[in-house]
């Protein structure tokens, strides 16, 4: 058999390698043209979309369609009364008797009843159950009370499911699902993208299981033993928490595969901007915008935190059907990602596998697979401790500690005195002063000196008045209204509140400014973690302190036109707003930057530990810093996320008073951080940096 001769290929001539090198530049050229686009559009997503689902469905909550009934004689007649009064407020049903109101209550069918008394006069009851909703408690406690007086019966408050003396402000179900739904998604975007073998069906499903056990067990331990928010229940908690990062982990999966790196995009989106309005834990349903009830019904982040709140707090009540929501999601998208994979091999049978887009999450090379398998799983791990016992642990038993509160008397004497009896009777609650002038008190109580000031009678005025601003936070002005409420009923005297500054129709809780300063802060740190990856080539200083000048600027506006024009929850106020905002995304961008240089992408646990899981507590936003332990007053005064909440509240309601204070705050903070940059970069070897600062002169 003869071999017929080959044709020897010769070399490529010169302008065939010539137009290969054009070729290779042309696509290196995209290529990085898309990693700095992602690098911008990535975090303008996900600061857009969580600020506006945030805002648009918790600025301004107000009663709505919220099931309540009405028991016994005249039932019909008090309902059509309470219905014409409340409007869209209330969905009234009449019920045939007391014992059917309170299992409905007990139930969650309804959010509260009333049970009227035989007759004209006496006492009706009105039933609320305080764990299903502190918030939800008391506006359907006031709307039935009001209707109540109003018929001129006297109203008794009864709690048919009060919550415990460990929780007293149920916190503990919220920030326990809110880890769950952490551990559920965050581990997959890390997988994606450092370690997307892992994601192969067989193999991650035997991992899921494991990894929702062990998540389910560090929950429970912060939560229960370490810091006492939750008493029993120990099985029903573990297997519940076990579904639900199992249930969040196979929907995470099947998302991967059709969004790829965006399905962590896609995740939040469902688990925390729309499931957590949802969960009816932080706040009822029945206020918000008519789409988070039927959200309720099946996002995982409402089964999970109803589940735990029926075992917890309602016997098991109503546990079955917020399991099966869980099951079934999960079964549903394991079945899909199966069907998926499988006609992904029938059109592609030799399809490449996923390649890594990040190769380390420490700066450097890859660690041995063992070492970077380990990193993570101690990443999602230390992000779900810290929160837990960072933010559960500042706000799960709030009450006033120190507080203080002015009270003022005609003479030095009589105020000395009574401050000595209160103290005597409220010890460590509240930080009492005597003074003799009205003005004066009203005046530190506008410029938030002190959180009150309770004014006994005079000659001019028969009556006590207490004078609050709740402007300054919702949370104090409710706690001083209730205490010093009952001080005056004790020593029987009527009382008169004064409020110096209210609250806007568009910002009735007072959360605005909290939303504003999370989408600044959130601006700052998620450019450089997102860019320290997809766009290194950018990161060193020379080029990235001008890209880091115009995203503070534009992100501080993109942030004002979604809290003005397109929610609603602000008016006005663009150049301050648009300064201030700029100034602290900017400062906190810097002091993320020290981080990804030492740490990689495990800078994320250090930075949201100090700006967010210390920094929201020490905030003064959610609850005040005289309600939480001691140190977060001592944090309020030093960290960004408190600098930037009380900025935009002090723009939004105090004419700017207070704002030169914090922008020293936020300069101290870009300064020092640049100086350490500067350092780190002088000292410490970065070749990624002489490479990215040659590419982008080239």
């Amino acid at each position: 058999m003869t071999v017929a001769p080959t044709e020897t290929e010769s070399p490529p001539s010169a302008e065939e390698l010539e137009e290969l090198d054009r070729e290779e530049l042309a696509r290196a050229k995209k290529e990085k043209i898309g990693r700095i686009v992602g690098m911008f559009v990535f975090p303008f997503l996900m600061v857009s979309m969580m600020i506006t689902g945030y805002l648009a469905a918790m600025h301004a909550p107000a009663p709505n369609n919220m099931p309540v009934a009405v028991a016994g004689p005249g039932a019909p007649e008090f309902a059509t009364a309470l219905e014409s009064d409340q409007g869209k407020a209330v969905d009234v049903r009449v019920v045939g008797s007391d014992a059917e109101a309170r299992d409905l209550v007990f139930t969650r069918e309804i959010t509260g009843a009333v049970s009227l008394p035989a007759g004209s006069g006496g006492t009706a009851a009105v039933y609320t159950a305080g764990a299903a909703g502190a918030s939800q408690s008391s506006s359907v406690g006031q709307v039935l009370t009001a209707q109540v007086v109003a018929d001129g019966l006297q109203p008794e408050a009864r709690d048919l499911a009060p919550l415990p003396a460990h929780d007293t402000a149920g916190m503990a179900v919220m920030f326990m699902t809110t880890a769950l739904m952490l551990a559920g998604y965050m581990p997959l975007s890390l997988m994606l993208s450092s370690a997307p073998e892992l994601l192969r069906f067989r193999r991650f499903v035997p991992l899921l299981a494991g990894w929702a056990a062990l998540t389910a067990g560090l929950v429970w331990l912060v939560a229960g033993p370490i810091l006492g928010a939750v008493e029993g229940h120990t099985a029903e908690v573990l297997g519940i928490s076990w579904l639900a990062v199992f249930a969040v982990g196979s929907v995470q999966l099947f998302l991967s595969r059709i969004f790829g790196p965006m399905a962590v995009l896609v995740g939040m989106l469902f688990l925390m901007v729309l499931g957590v309005p949802a969960s009816n834990l932080g706040m009822s349903i029945y206020s918000l915008p008519s789409l988070y009830p039927v959200l309720h019904n099946f996002l995982p982040s409402p089964a999970t935190g109803e589940s735990l709140r029926s075992v917890l707090y309602f016997g098991g009540n109503g546990l079955a059907g917020h399991l099966a929501v869980l099951a079934v999601g999960a079964g549903i998208a394991l079945l899909a990602t199966l069907g998926l994979d499988a006609l992904k091999r029938r059109r592609n049978p030799d399809a490449a596998p996923l390649a890594r887009t990040v190769e380390s999450l420490l700066p450097g090379p890859r660690p041995r697979t063992r070492v970077h398998y380990a990193l993570l799983a101690f990443f999602p791990l230390a992000m779900i401790g810290m929160m837990l016992t960072t933010m559960l642990g500042a706000m799960y038993q709030p009450a006033p500690k120190e507080m203080p509160v002015a009270v003022v008397a005609a003479t030095p004497e009589m105020a000395g005195q009574v401050v000595q009896g209160l103290d005597q009777n409220m010890a460590g609650l509240f930080d009492l002063r005597g003074l003799t002038d009205t003005e004066e008190a009203r005046e530190m109580v506008a410029d938030r000196t002190i959180s009150a000031a309770y004014v006994l009678p005079s000659a001019e005025t028969p009556h006590a008045t207490l004078i609050t601003n709740e402007a300054a936070g919702m949370s104090q002005q409710q706690v001083v209204q209730t205490v010093f409420g009952q001080v005056a009923a004790g020593q029987h005297m009527p009382l008169e509140t004064e409020n110096v500054a209210t609250l806007s129709d568009s910002d009735t809780m007072g959360t605005v400014s909290m939303y504003l300063a999370m989408g600044w802060i959130m601006s700052g740190f998620l450019i450089i973690i997102v860019g320290s990856t997809a766009a290194p080539m950018v990161m060193g200083l020379r080029t990235l302190l001008p890209i880091l000048a115009g995203w503070s600027l534009g992100m501080a506006a993109v942030v004002w036109v979604i809290a003005g024009p397109i929610v609603g929850a602000v008016h006005g106020h663009f150049l301050p707003l648009l300064g201030v905002g700029a100034v602290a995304i900017f400062s906190t961008a810097l002091f993320t930057t020290i981080f990804v240089r030492v740490l990689g992408m495990l800078a994320v646990l250090p930075v949201i530990a100090v700006l967010m899981f210390l920094g929201v507590p020490a905030s003064n936003g959610a609850m005040s810093i005289y309600m939480e332990p001691e140190i977060f007053r001592v944090l309020h005064d030093v960290l960004p996320m408190p600098a930037a909440v009380e900025s935009a509240r002090s723009i939004l309601y105090f004419d700017a008073d207070i704002v030169g204070t914090h922008l020293t705050t936020f300069a101290f903070w870009a300064a020092i951080s640049l100086v350490v940059v500067a350092v780190i970069d002088r000292f410490r070897p970065r070749k990624e940096v002489a490479t990215a600062t040659a590419d982008v002169e080239s």
